[in-house]
């Protein structure tokens, strides 16, 4: 200590903060070593405007992935971390989003918002720096584009526009009187085009004459007036492509014009969600429509109920959609698959990945997942159903079996068409 009180006391302090600045650095750059860097995957996801109540409900799915990762040591050793930015649920926001991700966050991976008009506007930039790209509920969003590393995490097949609606089709061709006529109503944005494309082939193949057509823009309210030109033409089908609230207003408007074909229902996006489940209550009672999961005892995936114990723990505090059937499995599952690729393939490389993606089956808490040639599923496997026996608007109603009833494809049936149609209650 002798040589310490012989400095002047500025010199004493240099000293000292020298020390101090040496051992802060030796602190900062051993945590550094010990701490690995992480795997960032970035997105962009709707969480205000049109799309937020989804949005919220798989942006929550993917956090539980990342925790479930991480928990078990990361990928490749190394810790997930998700970024991610609101887009609004505007496709213009989209290109801008995807671009700083890719150029100024400097993620490893990135996956897709949800929906498809969002997803072809991510699809330039992406393709532009040929990353990998898993995709949320998109229909047919790479027909346009055939880029060889979009992968598709939804269950149409091979031809999609055809694929999504083929059981409703198949269904009623198998009713006894065979119904004969159909009418179509549509929203007017890409997803409603796409679904009337593959729609109209349907009717052609299993000779169902087209009565009827319309398209509505995106946003409309009153759908009385339409409904009521559609039972004038009293068409044995009505086929809707619609988007959330267009689904209930047009359920309202049929059930208020007291429309009654014999199968009524589609590609009704929004009768999934437990918000408008318990809105409509035993209105939706006889409706065929699409699902891609719900607690039927034929659905039982590895690790799916698991998930949804974790998931419907956490929605209240999220304010999400308490039940999770629809969309949170499959946000789980596209970033549980591009997890998968990259501890196989023990690679952060887009292409060794991509090619691992195209090539590989997956076994994900919506089963075995393998993709066509065109980043579609390999086969399809669009859940058509009814809703049946629906007693009241509480929620419990929708965590029941028996209730949203599989009638197609044939190995997941779970119940029988109650045909025709039994009307409005």
């Amino acid at each position: 200590m002798i040589w310490k009180e012989k400095l002047p006391l500025s010199r004493r302090i240099l000293l000292g903060v020298g020390i101090g600045i040496l051992v802060f650095g030796w602190v900062h750059i051993s945590s550094s070593m010990a701490q690995p860097k992480p795997i960032k995957i970035g997105f962009s996801m709707g969480l205000s405007g049109s799309l937020a109540s989804a949005g919220k409900a798989a942006v929550l799915a993917m956090k539980i992935w990342a925790e479930d990762i991480n928990a078990r040591g990361g990928l490749l050793g190394r810790p997930v971390e998700l970024v991610y930015y609101d887009d609004h649920s505007k496709p213009a926001d989209v290109p801008a989003i995807y671009t700083k991700l890719i150029t100024v966050d400097k993620v490893d991976f990135v996956v897709s918002p949800y929906g498809t008009p969002l997803i072809a506007a991510a699809m330039p930039i992406v393709m532009e720096h040929q990353m990998v790209f898993p995709c949320l509920l998109g229909l047919g969003s790479n027909q346009a584009f055939n880029y060889k590393y979009h992968f598709e995490i939804m269950p149409s097949g091979p031809d999609p526009y055809v694929d999504w609606s083929e059981g409703f089709f198949a269904i009623a061709s198998r009713q006894e009187p065979k119904p004969q006529t159909i009418a179509f109503l549509h929203v007017d944005s890409e997803y409603g085009a796409n679904n009337l494309s593959g729609t109209k082939k349907l009717a052609e193949k299993y000779n169902f004459k087209v009565v009827y057509e319309k398209k509505y823009p995106p946003g409309t309210v009153d759908f009385t007036s339409i409904l009521r030109s559609i039972k004038a033409v009293n068409p044995d089908m009505v086929y809707v492509a619609s988007y959330p609230t267009e689904s209930a207003g047009i359920v309202q408007a049929a059930k208020e014009v007291n429309l009654k074909p014999k199968i009524f229902g589609g590609g009704m996006v929004g009768l999934q969600y437990t918000s408008i489940q318990t809105n409509l209550g035993p209105t939706l009672n006889g409706i065929v429509t699409y699902w891609f999961w719900v607690p039927e005892p034929t659905l039982k995936f590895a690790g799916i109920e698991e998930f949804l114990k974790k998931y419907q723990a956490r929605a209240g505090q999220e304010g999400v959609d308490p039940l999770g059937y629809y969309l949170p499995p499959w946000a789980y599952a596209y970033v549980e698959l591009l997890g998968q690729a990259i501890e196989a393939t023990q690679s952060l490389d887009q292409v060794t990945v991509g090619e691992y993606i195209r090539s590989h089956e997956f076994n994900t808490i919506v089963g075995k997942v393998k993709f066509a040639p065109n980043g579609e599923w390999e086969k399809g496997r669009v859940l058509w159903g009814q809703y049946q026996n629906i007693e009241s608007r509480d929620i419990s109603e929708f965590s029941k079996s028996g209730r949203m009833v599989v009638i197609y494809p044939d190995e997941y049936k779970s119940g029988e068409l109650i045909y025709p149609f039994p009307g409005w209650q």
